[in-house]
């Protein structure tokens, strides 16, 4: 083996590198002419007969020389795939190929040759990554369909077909406005919107559902409005109830209420006409679900009652689940538990199927008002004004989440925050990503707290662009951090971004209305 030697004037010891080929000698004459010779025999062996020959030298190489091979032939390995398949008539493979690329990785491929970046834009690899995550991430979808340009996706109609520089730069457009979303949410930098329904005779809007063209409202004077998203004006006004409002849901078909007057209410979505009426609780209904054919409404007679959905017309009694020592406020299921919370302080976990008992999870000092469970998560909200986050298959509480001054009234969660209003006028937004890790301070769980609310806060939804709450002040206000501009919010105070309705003029109640949690 060929080393050298390097003696270096500040050390002691000789320096010995290995071979190195920038360094190597002239070969010999006789090398040379014993080369030829050998390449020669070599070129009139079949092709095993070279392998074989090959692989008896490399055997007698040591490591180092071994390396310096694999350099020669790693070049000789590589292949451009992606410019060669379309010589073959093969185009749609590289396509697909690329097309399971991120975006920073699209980029990189565009800047490799001009070939790859021609495959990109005939593939028209940058919408088709659009149109992926429109499918798989609910922002992009909704994002699409606020912004307009959905119109662009999947297979435009007539006259509406860009070219591949239209995704190119849409793109980057695109993650500028998720951009600004996220820094909105962060920074409480929104819109807000204003529908004052006060009536004569009663204050607080108790329950809500939205969607994109309505807002459905219970309230405490015994009906239900729906309210259009784009006028803010009342559509309709359901009455049949003969108590307060307390709770509801929505699909395309039917309206499900449950009120103070100890009934469930079954109206259709598009007429507002009464279609069914149970009766089955002795107190109030303080809460209810329903998904799939099935029904969960609870109690102030501390029962829980399960139900079968046939139809709007036809729902059964299927069992009544007792265990509560106190009013059941608030119930959540899907195929696996139901889940609901009460006045005692606990939770209970019951199985959907069988609807038999599973496990109690203790942590709530006082009663708990409100739940949401969504996986193995459960999160919480007390009159001990914490909330508390839970796993639901081994009943461990995971985080505390401290704030509220009053008691925390409704809760939601999707994949990234926590939206809380509590009897503080309320709305507070956490960071559910952080609230999850066991090493996140608390101080840094709590990203904004909302105050525009003068009374309780009752009822709130979000998804990725807004916050719909409900209030003891007779308000529905709608938080916008989509369409947030400074311009529109120059002017602080309850009233700016003056997008109000009023419903009817009020005269000013001085004493407050009882919750339905009292």
């Amino acid at each position: 083996m060929e080393t050298d030697k390097i003696e270096d004037p500040k050390s002691q010891f000789p320096t010995t590198i290995l071979y190195d080929p920038a360094r190597k000698k002239e070969p010999s004459s006789q090398y040379i002419k014993e080369r030829d010779k050998c390449l020669s025999m070599f070129c009139n062996w079949n092709d095993d007969e070279q392998v074989d020959f090959v692989e008896q030298l490399l055997s007698r190489m040591c490591h180092y020389q071994h390396g310096n091979i694999n350099a020669f032939l790693k070049p000789m390995l590589q292949r451009d795939f992606i410019s060669l398949l379309p010589k073959k008539g093969l185009d749609h493979v590289a396509d697909n190929i690329l097309s399971f690329l991120d975006a920073e990785s699209l980029c990189a491929a565009e800047l490799v040759s001009k070939e790859w970046n021609r495959v990109i834009s005939e593939g028209m690899l940058w919408k088709k990554l659009i149109e992926r995550k429109v499918r798989s991430d609910s922002l992009w979808r909704g994002l699409a369909e606020r912004k307009k340009w959905i119109k662009y996706l999947f297979v435009p109609r007539q006259g509406e077909y860009r070219n591949h520089s239209f995704y190119r730069q849409l793109y980057p457009v695109i993650m500028k406005d998720i951009e600004t979303i996220e820094n909105n949410w962060r920074s409480g930098n929104h819109n807000l919107q204003r529908i004052n329904c006060r009536s004569e005779n009663s204050k607080g809007v108790y329950c809500l559902q939205y969607d994109d063209n309505k807002i459905v409202s219970g309230l405490r004077d015994n009906t239900i409005k729906i309210w259009s998203r784009s006028t803010l004006q009342c559509e309709k006004i359901l009455t049949g109830h003969t108590g307060s409002v307390l709770c509801l849901q929505y699909d395309d078909k039917v309206i499900i209420s449950g009120s103070s007057d100890s009934t469930v209410r079954v109206w259709d979505v598009k007429s507002g006409e009464m279609t069914n009426t149970l009766i089955h609780h002795c107190e109030a209904v303080l809460h209810l679900r329903f998904n799939n054919g099935m029904m969960v409404t609870c109690s102030k007679d501390r029962s829980i009652a399960v139900w079968d959905m046939t139809s709007p017309k036809e729902i059964t009694l299927r069992r009544v689940l007792v265990g509560h020592r106190a009013a059941v406020n608030v119930v959540d299921f899907d195929e696996k538990y139901i889940v609901s919370a009460s006045g005692d302080r606990t939770i209970k976990v019951w199985s959907t199927s069988s609807c038999e008992f599973i496990r109690t999870l203790n942590g709530h000092k006082r009663g708990i008002a409100c739940l949401q469970y969504r996986d193995r998560l459960v999160v919480s909200g007390s009159s001990d004004n914490s909330i508390r986050l839970w796993d639901i298959e081994c009943g461990a509480c995971l985080r505390v989440l401290e704030g509220h001054e009053e008691l925390v009234r409704c809760i939601r969660f999707d994949s990234k925050r926590i939206v809380s209003g509590a009897y503080d006028g309320k709305i507070k937004v956490w960071d559910l990503v952080a609230a999850l890790d066991p090493r996140a301070q608390p101080s840094s769980l709590c990203i904004k707290t909302l105050n525009e609310h003068t009374g309780r806060v009752f009822r709130l939804q979000f998804d990725e662009f807004q916050i719909v709450s409900s209030s003891h002040d007779d308000t529905i206000l709608i938080w916008d951090f989509l369409n947030y501009s400074q311009e529109n919010n120059a002017d602080p105070g309850p009233n700016r971004n003056n997008n109000t309705l009023t419903m009817t003029t009020a005269n000013n109640e001085s004493g407050r209305s009882p919750s339905p949690m009292e």
